[in-house]
């Protein structure tokens, strides 16, 4: 990945978790996390990965930020001083979730096997 391309990731990252944080209303309960940036080769998308806790509030946060991507773009285009302005893809990172439900696993499949003993 070229060092432009990291630079504008780190950037994006920054102010729309700024954004999100400063500009959006969402439930008390709910916090949403900026976990990374992939921005497009050409710039012209940046996808945005999310993690929102708890991760029950994943859909009402996901339908929030979709609801207001058009308010959000419209303030990171104002912050951006690029000559390509990605558009903003947002996408739920539910790795977290997954690496619960295997730690939820490996413990019954240890407890199974401290019960055979």
């Amino acid at each position: 990945m070229s060092q432009r391309i990291e630079k504008a990731n780190s950037l994006i990252q920054e102010i729309v978790a700024e954004i999100i944080r400063k500009d959006l209303s969402l439930k008390p309960s709910v916090f949403v996390s900026i976990l990374k940036v992939d921005t497009s080769s050409d710039l012209r998308y940046a996808r945005v990965f999310l993690s929102v806790y708890p991760a029950s509030e994943g859909d009402y946060a996901f339908k929030t930020l979709q609801k207001e991507l058009h308010r959000i773009q419209k303030a990171l285009n104002q912050k951006l001083q690029m000559k390509i302005l990605p558009k903003i893809i947002f996408q739920l990172d539910n790795t977290q979730e997954k690496v619960d439900q295997l730690e939820e696993i490996f413990q019954k499949i240890k407890e199974e096997d401290k019960q055979d003993n």
